[in-house]
């Protein structure tokens, strides 16, 4: 099937996302700072190290299963399916939304998009108000809005996410849109070679590690975050920790932009691919 000239747009731009994504390095503070976190981990022994990827990975393939099983996905799910309808009526299944035009998938997946990042960006404001258990929540809070996002963006352009490859797509999605910048060039590269080289679009065969030392990062910027916050609450505008509350909410906004815009990338990426296979 021929790309038509607004596909052709759409990949250029994914290409000219994708040069830039590559061209960005470590700085010598980042490499500084790569480097003391090596060596913060490498005081604990190989073992404890392992177990603790481990189990966060276990933690991650545990919550995505639950977030995609919810009743809050399973209605954004229906309300994917509903919008598609409006461009082509005999849409029945995720799937059948590859029949409609990449300009149409994107505004599906912007409403996804847009509505998430007013939930990371409400959550943020919330945690900033100093209350104890809206900042202890806040990272498992971040990490349900993020995976949640990854999903409903993979639906919108046609992918199901209950399947063992999918899911572990959009892990992986999730973790490198989490990534520093600097990072996620190489971790992109990886992406699409595993995509373009997948097998069997059911069974996933691939590495099924996903966290490690180049992820920290980000867990650690949210307890910045979190020390930030507790830190200027007490700065009260006419009764309202303001400077707190626009830390939790611009960081938390950040972090979903970044996922998000990593997730719509991808599976653009993925569906112009296909389309570009057929031909």
């Amino acid at each position: 099937m021929t790309l038509t000239n607004r596909e052709i747009q759409v990949w250029n731009e994914i290409s000219e996302w994708e040069d830039k994504l590559l061209q960005y390095g470590p700085t010598d503070f980042t490499a500084l700072y790569d480097k003391w976190l090596e060596q913060s981990f490498s005081l604990l022994p190989e073992n404890v190290q392992e177990q603790f990827f481990s189990k966060l990975d276990t933690w991650l393939f545990h919550l995505h299963a639950m977030v995609q099983s919810s009743q809050n996905q399973i209605d954004a799910r229906d309300r994917i399916l509903g919008a598609a309808r409006v461009f082509n009526q005999d849409i029945t299944t995720i799937e059948d939304n590859k029949k409609l035009t990449i300009d149409q998938l994107t505004y599906i997946a912007d409403q996804q998009i847009a509505r998430h990042r007013l939930y990371s960006f409400v959550q943020g404001g919330a945690s900033g108000s100093g209350g104890v258990l809206l900042l202890g929540g806040d990272i498992p809070a971040m990490t349900v809005i993020n995976v949640r996002v990854v999903q409903l963006t993979a639906m919108s352009y046609g992918y199901e996410v209950n399947t063992p490859f999918e899911m572990m797509m959009a892990l992986k999605v999730f973790h490198i849109g989490t990534m520093p910048k600097r990072l996620q060039g190489a971790a992109w590269e990886g992406l699409i070679r595993e995509t373009k080289n997948m097998e069997d679009p059911y069974f996933y065969e691939g590495a099924e590690e996903l966290t490690n030392l180049s992820w920290m990062e980000q867990p650690f910027k949210q307890v910045l975050k979190a020390m930030m916050i507790v830190l200027f609450r007490k700065r009260i505008i006419q009764g309202i920790p303001m400077i707190s509350m626009a830390i939790g909410a611009g960081t938390n906004y950040q972090m979903t932009r970044r996922v998000s815009e990593f997730a719509q990338k991808y599976y653009q990426y993925r569906y112009l691919n296909e389309k570009r296979d057929d031909q």
